[in-house]
């Protein structure tokens, strides 16, 4: 049975090391979601790294995973100083526990506030694809799906929640919901 990968990115304003209020709420808030969205039915596995301090992502462990990797469009910092970025990769059963997951409950919360926290970059911020049972998609798996989705719109192998398509490879119906995706991105 097909897995759904789903890779999300984003940019933010200021360094994870940053000990402004805003940056210290962006913190404690994903550390809730995460915990949230861990308990969320059809939620498999994320990447985590086997160690590292906060904003340590480049140069981390990330045992199957492969190694960290993030779009040509990121041009901040990489260092622990430095990095301004927020990424997840994850592994689903299916494309509606992930997207209930992503917009209901703490999750939506966070995205109402994206921008205090985020900048608006014009890029993407998640991209999905399927990946065989047993399969762990990779940083530069996720990568490469985003900068798809940029460059050429959605397809098969690199497709958001609302122009989803099947694990077969055609169009899927987009799940329905009480929010608009459409708005978040």
């Amino acid at each position: 049975m097909p897995l759904l990968a789903l890779y999300t990115f984003g940019t933010l304003k200021s360094p994870l090391v940053d000990p402004a209020p805003l940056t210290r709420e962006f913190y404690d808030t994903g550390e809730a979601v995460y915990r949230k969205i861990s308990q969320h039915p059809g939620y498999l596995a994320r990447a985590e790294a086997a160690e590292g301090d906060r904003g340590m992502l480049f140069g981390a462990d990330w045992g199957a995973w492969g190694e960290f990797a993030v779009p040509a469009w990121y041009r901040k910092g990489r260092t622990v100083d430095t990095t301004a970025l927020a990424t997840t990769l994850s592994l689903w059963t299916g494309l509606r526990p992930a997207f209930d997951a992503v917009y209901t409950g703490l999750h939506r919360a966070a995205l109402n506030r994206r921008y205090d926290w985020f900048e608006r970059t014009g890029h993407p911020n998640h991209v999905c694809w399927w990946v065989s049972e047993g399969a762990t998609p990779t940083w530069r798996d996720g990568v490469s799906a985003l900068e798809h989705l940029h460059e050429h719109d959605v397809a098969p192998h690199a497709f958001t929640f609302p122009h989803p398509f099947t694990p077969e490879g055609t169009p899927a119906r987009r799940p329905p919901s009480g929010c608009d995706p459409e708005s978040t991105n």
